[in-house]
């Protein structure tokens, strides 16, 4: 991890923290002065807190605590009928952080220890690791998701297939939606996307990143050479690839790997995709393998074990169609 990438990742979750809790000052206070009653509540249960506490210290008058603590009941309670009537809840007066889960301090408090939140972790992998495939998020993802793009024409000769483009895709959509609902239980299957190139494989890919990662989880993104070349490099003390990488490889929630097929094929390379593929299937860490290669290419290329574990533990969802890129690009 690059000290620099995390100090600096840590300075803008300091100013954007501070931006929310500003924003929410003068919202709160703008929200006061239209309505004076609020603000002499919130000022109300305040000082009646600060009288809680003190009779709490002298520990001799339980039923004067209770009263107190009954008419700050019955202030919250006002607050809310005001709060309400004005088509608000108690969470308008609350700043909105972008992540909920460590209130934008990058930081949260698990077993009374402090660990990093999973929104720092992906912003660091992806600067380090995933900086070229997850610009992309902001276009490729369910919203621009589009069945129209696929023909509806049923060529059994051309396609091999009784289905149409269309009403394929739209299968794999189904199996993606499962995938996403589904995607913390153990005995769910990992995805392969196997098709020709231009049909949507790696635009899919990310729109299942960008689901996930607005949940909360690590994804990893890696095209199949670079990520088996870091993993040998590593191995053998090359190009000063971090172990850390290696890391994240085997304990990032979902491990995209796209282009499997284009890389050179070796022993080693073979051995290392294996024990990929296999540790995150025994860690019941999730994977999606995206290739050009058809299933029958894959058994003629790999190892066996390979392919019957992708067999064995994988949807596989075959692409078929007209190349897409040329329809999005005339969208955008």
């Amino acid at each position: 991890m690059s000290n620099d990438n995390l100090k600096n990742l840590l300075k803008e979750y300091e100013i954007k923290k501070l931006h929310a809790e500003q924003v929410a000052d003068k919202r709160v206070e703008e929200l006061y002065n239209k309505n004076p009653r609020l603000a002499e509540i919130n000022t109300e249960i305040a000082n009646l807190g600060i009288s809680v506490s003190k009779e709490l210290l002298k520990n001799n008058n339980p039923k004067l605590v209770e009263d107190l603590r009954n008419k700050i009941l019955e202030l919250k309670n006002q607050k809310l009928e005001i709060l309400k009537s004005l088509n608000l809840d108690e969470s308008y007066l609350l700043p909105k952080y972008e992540c909920s889960i460590c209130n934008d301090t990058g930081y949260i408090i698990n077993n009374n220890k402090s660990e990093m939140c999973s929104c720092l972790k992906q912003k660091l992998i992806n600067i380090q690791y995933n900086k070229s495939n997850i610009n992309k998020l902001d276009y490729e993802n369910f919203k621009n998701f589009d069945e129209n793009m696929y023909s509806d024409e049923i060529n059994e000769e051309k396609y091999h297939s009784s289905i149409s483009p269309r009403k394929n895709i739209l299968v794999i959509k189904k199996i993606v939606d499962n995938f996403i609902k589904n995607f913390d239980n153990p005995k769910g299957k990992n995805l392969l996307f196997t098709g020709s190139p231009g049909l949507g494989k790696t635009f899919l890919s990310n729109c299942i990143a960008k689901e996930l990662i607005d949940a909360g989880k690590i994804v990893l993104y890696q095209t199949a050479p670079a990520m088996l070349d870091n993993i040998v490099n590593c191995k053998f003390g090359k190009n000063n690839v971090s172990k850390e990488f290696i890391e994240n490889i085997f304990e990032a929630d979902l491990l995209i790997i796209d282009d499997l097929g284009t890389e050179t094929i070796n022993n080693i390379k073979f051995t290392e995709l294996f024990n990929v593929i296999n540790t995150r299937i025994l860690d019941n860490k999730k994977t999606i393998i995206s290739t050009n290669l058809s299933i029958q290419n894959l058994f003629s290329i790999y190892d066996e074990r390979i392919v019957s574990r992708i067999v064995g533990y994988y949807d596989i969802c075959k692409f078929f169609g007209d190349d897409i890129r040329f329809k999005i690009r005339n969208i955008k």
